[in-house]
């Protein structure tokens, strides 16, 4: 009797379903301090990414399971957040934001084993240098900076250009791009000015700029930065265009700026809002109130890179899904289909033209033709 019993409960157990296996992922990025705008856009985009993925069933039918952890764009916080989510057992990470933060934070989850794919982090050092796990799908700041300073080479020849970069690496990476582009197009700049970030005063540098006649300021940093510069600019009587990089594409920088953001232009990836794979997300954050700005769905889109690599291998090792990104796969998401060459990066990578009006930003229609110079 009592082997009867033991052979049915065996046989119970063989035969009872087996218990699903969360997989844990982890999200990095400023959610608090001054670039906390830019971590509501990686909080926004993954949690979505996360909720929709597991709706469909998860991941080779597990669910994905999200924790977060705050970096403040701070290197040093950036390793310490690292190290939280790789003790909680990640497999993947969505991050870092800041590319200051993804560059140290890449060498604890090499040493883990853990895939990271940043929505954000544009220096070229984040892949140029990094291990075999480091991957992102957003373009890179080199290629940013060079389409800026073509296009300023060309519309504002014979313009006094001023560039301004913070002490960021991405401020001072775009910077030099920048100043690539516009020295081999034999038209360079009048004035170079580094700044730091975090100052309530930028009187003295805006001071310099109507001093020198300047009639074009590239901006290398933030929006918090740019905006309290434009402002300063327009009390001071500079009617100098502004132009900037992806860093201004976020509502804030006209919540600080107001109305002295008219007509700013910045670079950008095309606008995913408007194609048909992006359009059912857009509606969804839409319908919370929320406008999936800047790198919100690019944060979404890293996650959805994740789960198709994931399920293509079958599993959740790390290098066969670095290998399979690498490859240059086709990876189906709400930025449109991308793929990836053999050092994480986006191959083929585009950027836009945006214009901040009545405040607002969209993609400037006029500026995405060839451009003709300035009278």
């Amino acid at each position: 009797m009592i082997r009867r019993h033991i052979a049915t409960a065996i046989l119970l157990v063989l035969l009872a379903p087996a218990a699903r296996a969360d997989i844990v992922i982890g999200a990095a990025g400023p959610l608090e301090g001054q670039y906390a705008a830019f971590g509501e856009q990686l909080r926004r985009g993954v949690a979505l990414a996360v909720s929709d993925i597991n709706a469909t069933g998860g991941v080779n039918g597990e669910p994905l399971v999200l924790e977060m952890a705050d970096d403040g764009c701070d290197p040093r916080k950036a390793v310490e957040a690292a190290r939280q989510l790789v003790a909680k057992s990640v497999k993947f990470v969505a991050g870092h934001y800041c590319s200051g933060s993804s560059i140290p934070a890449a060498k604890i989850y090499e040493e883990a084993g853990v895939i990271q794919i940043s929505p954000a982090s544009t220096n070229p050092k984040f892949t140029d240098d990094g291990g075999w796990n480091v991957h992102r799908v957003v373009a890179r700041d080199d290629a940013q900076g060079a389409f800026a300073g073509n296009f300023i080479a060309t519309a504002y020849r014979g313009r006094k250009i001023a560039i301004l970069a913070d002490q960021s690496v991405y401020g001072q990476t775009l910077a030099a791009a920048a100043r690539a582009a516009l020295r081999q197009a034999n038209a360079g700049e009048t004035m170079y000015e580094t700044y730091e970030a975090g100052a309530k005063d930028y009187r003295d540098l805006v001071m310099k700029l109507r001093t020198a006649a300047i009639d074009v300021v590239y901006l290398a940093g933030s929006y918090t930065e740019a905006a309290l510069i434009i402002r300063d600019m327009r009390e001071l009587g500079m009617a100098a265009q502004m132009i900037g990089g992806d860093a201004l594409v976020s509502d804030e920088f006209w919540a600080v700026a107001r109305d002295a953001g008219e007509g700013t232009l910045m670079t950008f990836a095309p606008d995913a809002q408007t194609i048909p794979e992006a359009r059912s997300v857009a509606e969804r954050f839409a319908a919370e109130d929320y406008n999936p700005e800047g790198y919100t769905l690019h944060a979404y889109a890293a996650v959805q890179a994740f789960a198709q690599a994931a399920q293509a291998t079958g599993g959740t090792d790390a290098r066969r899904i670095a290998a399979w990104l690498r490859a240059g796969n086709p990876l189906r998401t709400v930025i449109g289909t991308i793929s990836l060459d053999q050092k994480g990066d986006v191959k083929n990578p585009r950027y836009t033209w945006f214009r901040w009006s009545d405040g607002k930003y969209g993609v400037d229609d006029n500026l995405n033709r060839p451009v003709a110079p300035a009278p």
